[in-house]
């Protein structure tokens, strides 16, 4: 996907981008490519592919939400997170990424981007959520864990009729078979399910819950707990 493809698609979504959105743009995808040589990132570094894998995959499931405040978890390099915040200016957006090299980057970038109303957290998601249950109107997450584990550790974090929105690859639909415990135990429902197939012919599951009554609160349980016994059949 070119620059011009990128924007030609984010038009089709409903989405006008400012001369300074797509500097933004641009500006983060230098940012990418020059600390990917210090540290390792993302795989993904093409001009195209960047357009593509990493800007438009991230904003595709959030255009129908319009979202005015937002966590996402495990952040990484910032995706989905930066992303929807630039195409989104006034989005109240947190970055929950536990590995504080990566939160360095994050930080350059929102202070390169001059990006505001952004918040680098630099925790584990379940204890960020000892503190901060039920915060958040929209929870995303992209490559993080499988759906069930992904679930215990994101919905805590959700208001009650809040969406979380998982973002998946080609096994999206098995993981979500095995999470049926952990939906009804965590008190959601699906309420939207978008499979796109971009230019590669790779497939995007991208998933989107509401919460429907608040967590119960022994979860998110500890992280080695979580691993060792995911809310499965």
């Amino acid at each position: 996907m070119t620059k011009l493809q990128f924007i030609q698609a984010i038009h089709e979504l409903g989405i006008q981008l400012t001369q300074q959105q797509l500097e933004q743009f641009e500006q983060y995808m230098h940012m990418l490519q020059e600390w990917n040589e210090k540290m390792n990132l993302t795989a993904i570094t093409e001009e195209e592919e960047v357009w593509e894998k990493h800007f438009y995959d991230s904003i595709l499931p959030f255009a129908s939400l319009d979202p005015a405040s937002m966590c996402d978890v495990g952040s990484g390099a910032g995706f989905p997170g930066i992303p929807v915040k630039i195409a989104f200016p006034k989005c109240k957006m947190t970055l929950i990424e536990p590995l504080q090299k990566r939160c360095r980057f994050l930080e350059a970038v929102v202070e390169e981007l001059g990006l505001d109303n952004v918040k680098i957290i630099n925790e584990r998601a379940e204890d960020y959520a000892k503190d901060h249950r039920e915060n958040f109107q929209i929870v995303s997450a992209r490559a993080v864990a499988k759906l069930s584990i992904l679930l215990e550790l994101c919905i805590p974090l959700l208001k009650v009729n809040g969406i979380m929105v998982a973002l998946k690859g080609k096994n999206g639909n098995e993981e979500l078979q095995q999470a049926k415990r952990a939906i009804s135990e965590l008190g959601i429902q699906l309420i939207k399910e978008e499979k796109t197939t971009i230019e590669d012919g790779s497939t995007r599951i991208n998933l989107y819950f509401e919460k429907m009554r608040p967590t119960p609160k022994k979860y998110p349980r500890a992280y080695a707990q979580i691993k060792k016994k995911p809310l499965e059949e």
